[in-house]
């Protein structure tokens, strides 16, 4: 439960948007996202660790422009699984820029190391571990669609790179950073990049974006020196870039007394007597906001009625 001095603090924030845009007269897609109030309340509802923060921060921003991507009302889900400490890692998001999500462990500690450019960076790899990540798109058909592609390093962003390569045939950049201050663990930048080929992209159209990577700053330092999701974009794209819109972006979970309610009727007469009998009453909590919702033993009589 987020607190008041807390909630104030979060109202004082920059609100988080993303940027969609094309690039090198439409060969070029792109996706540039801030998110660091979206991940900083996740961290205050989750209490995570740097790099449980790093982590899940990452794959929330990289599912914000992945929900992005999807037309009408669609959602996709996130699912990083690793054998690393860290266990699960779910996002949930869709079209209108609302994204939550939560990590099996949020208390795991990690160590850190200077990257190449000479910053000090959490191993977020060490935590995730190997395994595999998953796409899942809810189209508002009848089915499921989505694909899925080992993990590479657990950085997160490397793997969503592959992951379009391989699942969706798509060659793509990502990038996503989460900036967190050691001290009281809170979050100080967080963002992203998604830059893809179109089919018909020529080589010079490649050969001028593969130049223009090489000397493009990992993400989390231009959100950490408040660069805009359009100038980033621009500093890849240069003067073709071509803004087509953007969208507020949130922590939003749509759990609520009514579904909880639900999930436990789902649980059968039996297993709801043995609640009222055993402890008095029932607390479900939401993984991905962590609200906590009472039910008293009356209660919970009423709702064994209606499962039977």
């Amino acid at each position: 439960m987020i607190q008041p001095e807390q909630q104030a603090l979060l109202y004082q924030m920059k609100a988080d948007y993303l940027v969609r845009a094309l690039g090198f007269n439409g060969e070029v897609r792109a996706f540039a996202v801030r998110t660091t109030k979206t991940i900083f309340e996740t961290q205050l509802r989750h209490q995570t660790t740097p790099v449980a923060s790093a982590a899940l921060g990452r794959t929330m921003t990289i599912g914000t422009m992945i929900g992005a991507m999807q037309k009408g009302a669609a959602r996709v889900t996130l699912k990083v699984e690793g054998d690393g400490p860290i266990g699960k890692i779910i996002v949930d998001a869709d079209t209108a820029g609302d994204v939550r999500g939560y990590v099996s462990h949020p208390r795991v500690e990690g160590g850190t190391f200077v990257n190449d450019h000479g910053l000090t960076k959490l191993k977020v790899g060490e935590a995730v571990g190997r395994g595999t990540i998953s796409v899942i798109k809810d189209l508002g058909l009848k089915d499921f669609v989505g694909g899925s592609s080992e993990i590479q390093t657990g950085e997160i962003s490397e793997d969503f790179t592959y992951y379009f390569a391989t699942s969706e045939q798509v060659p793509s950049v990502v990038g996503a950073g989460v900036l967190v201050l050691p001290e009281d663990e809170s979050i100080l930048a967080a963002g992203g990049i998604i830059v893809q080929l179109m089919p018909d992209a020529s080589e010079e159209t490649i050969q001028a974006l593969e130049q223009a990577l090489k000397t493009f700053p990992p993400v989390s330092v231009l959100i950490g020196e408040e660069k805009t999701p359009e100038e980033m974009l621009h500093m890849l794209l240069g003067d073709s870039l071509e803004v087509l819109d953007q969208k507020p972006v949130q922590f939003n979970c749509t759990c609520g007394r009514d579904r909880m309610e639900s999930a436990i009727i789902g649980l059968g007469a039996e297993e709801i007597r043995h609640m009222i009998e055993e402890d008095g009453g029932a607390e479900a909590v939401c993984h991905f906001c962590g609200e906590k919702y009472h039910f008293s033993a009356e209660q919970l009589e009423t709702m064994k009625q209606q499962a039977r």
